[in-house]
């Protein structure tokens, strides 16, 4: 008996913890993504759940991450450090609009989709965008 209950509480262990980090997903700051796209993030859309996490990683030096527009209700993150990594936990559906700050007129911007939420892509598409990224945001809005 005692086995069995050791093998219940490793298997609800396993079990819970494999669910834990299901809605982690990592995103690197590159100046080149194997497609050969320059001064990119390796996701132009992340599309995760409510609750989850997204880690940005500066892969390569020089890049960070500025929120730009998000749905109503949001708090609004401090813009990160260049060259730190940095999470944050998505709570509120909607499309999140953001970009590198050195790198946003190179057209280095990215959006993240919570929840399939794209009842704010108007806002979105209101949202200021510099040089290149004007093109690249609309593109990436056409494709929602």
């Amino acid at each position: 008996m005692k086995t069995l209950a050791f093998f219940v509480a490793v298997f609800g262990i396993v079990f819970v913890s494999s669910f834990a980090h299901a809605g982690d997903t990592t995103i690197e700051m590159l100046n080149k993504r194997a497609d050969g796209a320059k001064m990119v993030y390796s996701e132009d859309i992340a599309r995760i759940d409510i609750g989850d996490t997204i880690t940005w990683v500066p892969t390569s030096k020089g890049h960070n991450v500025e929120f730009v527009a998000g749905p109503e209700g949001w708090d609004k993150p401090k813009k990160s450090k260049n060259n730190k990594e940095v999470s944050i936990t998505f709570d509120v559906p909607g499309i999140y609009f953001y970009q590198c700050t050195p790198h946003k007129g190179m057209g280095m911007i990215a959006l993240v989709v919570v929840g399939d939420d794209t009842s704010n892509k108007d806002a979105i598409a209101k949202a200021k965008a510099l040089g290149k990224s004007k093109k690249k945001l609309k593109a990436l809005l056409g494709e929602l």
